[in-house]
């Protein structure tokens, strides 16, 4: 794994806040322990975080920074170059000088994305200019394609998204959750044959994500850092906190993720 962290952190070194998935403000999880029955997150704790907005502001999805240049998000979530990518957010509503809103250059999506079975629900967005890295921007570590994240470890998923099915709008304040991982056979007494290899579960306890949650991260720490393991796929209709939530597993997207970004 350390070798791989060094390629993937290889270009944020000679930054003050260089090292990837090492926030400058350290997050603060409650309990460790949508997003539905989550918690307000601590102002710039989850630096990679990004919202995907249309061009009025409105936020539709969310996503992580990976590099000064790339963001990843979900495929659903049918990004495009009339989008913004906004970084360094907290309060959506308020406008603090924080953040950063750069277009969108091109968006890629895996080539065996199939949006009726929600297999490889991943799209890589390359910004219009680098993101500038500050106390409230970095990058998030990608899981290695051999990186193994058991069931029962607890991981953290973050967004705007609606914090109950019946919401009216998205909240202002970035939430978070604590969530365990499911292995794929726990998954599959829950979502049967619809879940594949390409994801990864996490949730059932009480807390989910929700419509808005789209293309944001679910991160795992180890060793100090936080890992992008899962990207916020698919779950149930009503974001029922007793049915996991299904996220595109990162580690097997790894060598697609590092193949398109040396190339583009």
């Amino acid at each position: 794994m350390a070798f791989l962290w060094i390629l993937s952190c290889l270009a944020f070194f000679g930054t003050a806040y260089g090292h990837c998935g090492t926030p400058a403000i350290s997050p603060v999880i409650t309990g460790y322990a949508r997003i539905v029955n989550g918690e307000d997150a601590v102002p710039g704790s989850w630096p990679w975080q990004v919202s995907l907005q249309q061009s009025n502001g409105f936020h539709f999805c969310g996503g992580s920074l990976v590099n000064e240049n790339w963001v990843v998000t979900a495929a659903h979530c049918g990004v495009s170059t009339r989008h913004n990518v906004v970084i360094g957010d907290y309060d959506k509503c308020t406008a603090d000088g924080k953040s950063q809103s750069i277009s969108v250059a091109k968006a890629i999506t895996h080539p065996y994305w199939d949006p009726n079975t929600i297999n490889y629900d991943i799209t890589l967005v390359k910004l219009s200019r680098p993101a500038t890295f500050s106390q409230f921007v970095s990058p998030v570590c990608l899981a290695a394609a051999k990186d193994n994240f058991s069931a029962g470890k607890l991981c953290v998923t973050t967004g705007w998204g609606l914090t109950s099915s019946n919401a009216f709008r998205t909240p202002c304040v970035l939430q978070q959750t604590s969530l365990p991982l499911l292995s794929n056979t726990m998954c599959q007494r829950y979502w049967g044959s619809m879940i594949s290899d390409m994801m990864i579960c996490a949730g059932a306890s009480g807390a989910s994500s929700c419509m808005g949650d789209s293309g944001g991260p679910l991160v795992c720490q180890e060793g100090g850092a936080w890992y992008l393991v899962g990207i916020v796929s698919w779950g149930s209709g009503n974001c029922s906190t007793r049915k996991p939530g299904v996220y595109a597993r990162v580690t097997k997207f790894r060598s697609w993720i590092d193949q398109t970004l040396a190339m583009n």
